[in-house]
């Protein structure tokens, strides 16, 4: 779960106490399966391993923490929320929260990441800071991810229920780490509504009867098509791996991607649904 963290969002209204009550307890149920305890940082003694850890999993020196200790700190102290997670080898999964702008009613979750994938930390830290945005008022959670992680964005639309509502081409530019260092920084923003998020199980489309676009992707499949239920568009398995093993194949995945998401976006598109096979569905802001 490596989803470094603006768009605006509708206010949903106030949040009735019963739903901070159903937060929490799922936040608690979630770090009980995970095997894991979260609790929120405040000092320089959870604060400066949180930055190490970040550090370690951004693969950068520790100086060069994507956050450092004191900006944690300062973070913090300006009304924001440093989660972390931890079990028997330390730190287990860390996160940042800050407020939006007032009118918002919303948060943003500026980096989050987890040891490691598929064991549930991930899903209880995000769920940890949902209870507390609930309970600090909030209504909608933002961040950013990358639209080639297959991974990232499985978890945050179908697992979570958050949706993706814009494209930003290379929205940090270049960054010196080990994740993003040979890659531009293209970005979807997830919007997730923190009163009533929405998982869901979705299938990729049937190329049998869907309009299939005419350029094929870098591994040479369809990887852009159109059905009855919207536009959807397919991005690799495993970018991370592709990454390490071949720089300008990830690159071509890139600009592929980038000619399918954008225009979709900009046409006014939301990304509602990710299957487990990698395709983004897409569909107008009216559409169900």
């Amino acid at each position: 779960m490596h989803v470094p963290a603006s768009v605006p969002w509708e206010a949903l209204g106030t949040v009735p106490p019963s739903t901070e009550e159903s937060a929490t307890e799922t936040a608690t149920r979630a770090a009980t399966r995970a095997g894991v305890r979260i609790r929120l940082a405040e000092g320089p003694s959870t604060l400066e391993p949180i930055s190490r850890f970040l550090a370690t999993v951004w693969q950068t020196p520790e100086p060069q923490s994507p956050i450092t200790p004191d900006v944690l700190r300062a973070l913090v102290h300006a009304g924001g929320a440093v989660h972390y997670a931890s079990d028997g080898y330390g730190v287990a999964a860390a996160s940042v929260l800050v407020f939006s702008s007032p009118a918002s009613l919303g948060v943003y979750s500026m980096i989050a990441a987890a040891r490691a994938s598929d064991q549930g930390v991930g899903f209880a830290l995000k769920h940890a800071q949902r209870a507390w945005a609930l309970e600090h008022g909030a209504t909608s959670m933002t961040w950013t991810f990358d639209p080639l992680v297959s991974r990232n964005a499985h978890f945050n639309l179908a697992k979570l229920g958050a949706s993706a509502t814009e494209y930003t081409v290379d929205f940090y530019g270049q960054v010196d780490d080990g994740i993003n260092r040979h890659d531009e920084t293209d970005r979807l923003t997830a919007v997730w509504p923190l009163a009533d998020p929405r998982p869901s199980r979705l299938a990729g489309p049937d190329l049998d009867d869907a309009v299939v676009g005419p350029r094929l992707a870098p591994d040479g499949l369809p990887y852009s098509a159109r059905d009855e239920s919207g536009h959807w568009c397919r991005v690799p398995l495993d970018i991370v791996t592709t990454r390490r093993l071949d720089r300008p194949l990830a690159a071509r995945w890139r600009a592929a991607v980038r000619d399918v998401l954008r225009p979709a976006f900009e046409a006014g598109c939301t990304a509602t649904g990710f299957s487990r096979s990698g395709w983004y569905r897409l569909t107008r802001k009216e559409q169900p």
